[in-house]
């Protein structure tokens, strides 16, 4: 992005905002930030996580807030994932033990529902380690999934929402 994920703006908001709006739209009340201390984040409404430094790892924000949860499941959703739509979260936050999303035939290792005390890895490819937990996987359409990881993915995210607003559906 040339910068801080979680500060980059869509539609004026930071985008770590799209994801605690969406868990809240999703029924999750109790909410969290896991971040390294290094990440720059907009004022927040909720705690801020501190992970470690290293590993620097997709999973490693999941392994600190399981940590700091105390004792229950929680629902984890990456700030460059914007549009995820908040009845996928209400559908993780229902599942029993490890859940997963697979959209459009792609799994979402970070959209996921990490039961307490499970032993997250933090080596190898996010999708590996979350698949030997042996999650329920969650087949969704691939509406709202639309990963932003440069500015034309952020233009492509305003264009979604500027659909979605006109009615005219979007990812």
């Amino acid at each position: 992005m040339g910068g801080a994920k979680a500060t980059a703006l869509l539609a004026g908001r930071p985008l770590v905002t799209w994801a605690l709006d969406a868990l809240r739209a999703g029924g999750l009340e109790e909410l969290a930030v896991a971040a390294k201390a290094s990440t720059p984040l907009p004022a927040l409404d909720v705690q801020v996580w501190v992970e470690p430094e290293e590993p620097r790892h997709p999973l490693a924000g999941v392994r600190a807030a399981l940590e700091r949860a105390g004792g229950r499941a929680i629902v984890t959703v990456p700030v460059d994932l914007p549009l995820v739509p908040a009845e996928v979260l209400r559908a993780l936050a229902r599942a029993e033990g490890c859940a997963v999303v697979r959209s459009g035939g792609r799994l979402q290792p970070l959209v996921a529902r990490f039961e307490a005390g499970v032993a997250v890895p933090v080596s190898g490819r996010a999708v590996d380690a979350v698949l030997a937990l042996e999650p329920l996987v969650l087949e969704v359409s691939g509406e709202g999934f639309l990963n932003v990881n440069a500015p034309s993915d952020l233009a492509a995210a305003a264009h979604a929402l500027a659909l979605r607003s006109r009615g005219g559906g979007g990812s």
